[in-house]
Parts: C-alpha cells; sequence; structure tokens
C-alpha cells in the first residue's frame, strides 16, 4: 500500500479518536491519548519515508490541525446542543412550610440544636435557629424564609 495513503489513514483515525474523546468520553483520557499516539506515528512515518524537511512540515501540519479543531469545537453551538438547558425550580417543601412568613410567631417543639421542629401559628414545620440552640418550649419568631429553609429566633420576653 502507498505510504501516502496509509499515513492519511492513520490521521484520520487519529481525528476520530479525538472526536470520541470530546463527545463521547469527555475525561476518560484513552481515546485522546491514542489519538495522539496515531498522530505522532504518523509524523514518524511522514519522517521515515519522505525525511526531514517533511516530517517538520507534517508535525506543524498536524499540530495546527488539532488546534483548529479544538478551536472550531470550542466556537461550535455542538456543546451547549449537548449540556443540559432544563432548570429545576421545584422545591422539597411542604405546604405548611412554603405558608410561614417573616414575623410570625410560634414555639420551639424540639430542641433546636440549629435544626429541629416549631409549631408557628398551628403549623408543625421544620425550622432552623439563625443562632445558638434553642430549648424546647421556647416561644420564637420568623426572622427569614428562604424556599423550604426557615430561620427562626428566640423571642426576649
Amino acid at each position: 500500500m502507498e505510504p501516502l495513503l496509509v499515513i492519511a489513514i492513520i490521521v484520520i483515525v487519529g481525528l476520530l479518536l479525538f472526536a470520541v474523546e470530546a463527545l463521547v468520553t469527555p475525561g476518560f483520557g484513552i481515546p485522546g491519548i491514542a489519538g495522539a499516539l496515531c498522530f505522532v506515528v504518523a509524523d514518524g512515518l511522514v519522517y521515515h519515508h519522505y525525511g526531514t524537511q517533511a516530517a517538520i512540515l507534517a508535525l506543524f501540519l498536524s499540530t495546527l490541525v488539532v488546534l483548529l479543531g479544538l478551536w472550531w469545537f470550542s466556537r461550535s453551538k455542538t456543546l451547549e446542543r449537548m449540556s443540559l438547558q432544563a432548570n429545576i425550580d421545584s422545591t422539597n417543601a411542604t405546604t405548611a412550610q412554603l405558608s410561614v412568613r417573616r414575623g410570625q410567631r410560634g414555639r420551639a417543639l424540639t430542641r433546636l440544636a440549629l435544626i429541629g421542629n416549631a409549631e408557628i401559628e398551628g403549623k408543625n414545620v421544620e425550622v432552623k435557629s439563625a443562632g445558638g440552640f434553642i430549648d424546647e418550649g421556647t416561644p420564637i419568631e420568623v426572622c427569614a424564609v428562604e424556599d423550604a429553609l426557615i430561620l427562626v429566633r428566640p423571642i426576649k420576653e
């Protein structure tokens, strides 16, 4: 078989392996290493069959082809089409937790060792202490509500 055809086939296989590394198994490494080895073998064959000047030109061209391929891949919309576009806006909050508002009052049902249960306006909800520990039965006030997280502090009487 003609050496130029063998070199062209090896370069094409190397490009395909780089594409597999980028699209199918990113970060895995083996296809990328195999693709780099294909380029090294192709450049070695160019040196063996055509001499030093052709090998230097082939090394320059293969490096340029790989860099242009990476540049094109980074500029193309391929990564955007492969990436997840959905936003998760659901919550695991109960309707009781979602109905609690800032400023409402209640009492701690359990010891709030940062997180525990409280009764706020007749609803049993999970709350988090905004400061230190709060003992069971202590009157509390809601100081902030962020989705399912209800921050409370003890009421100073």
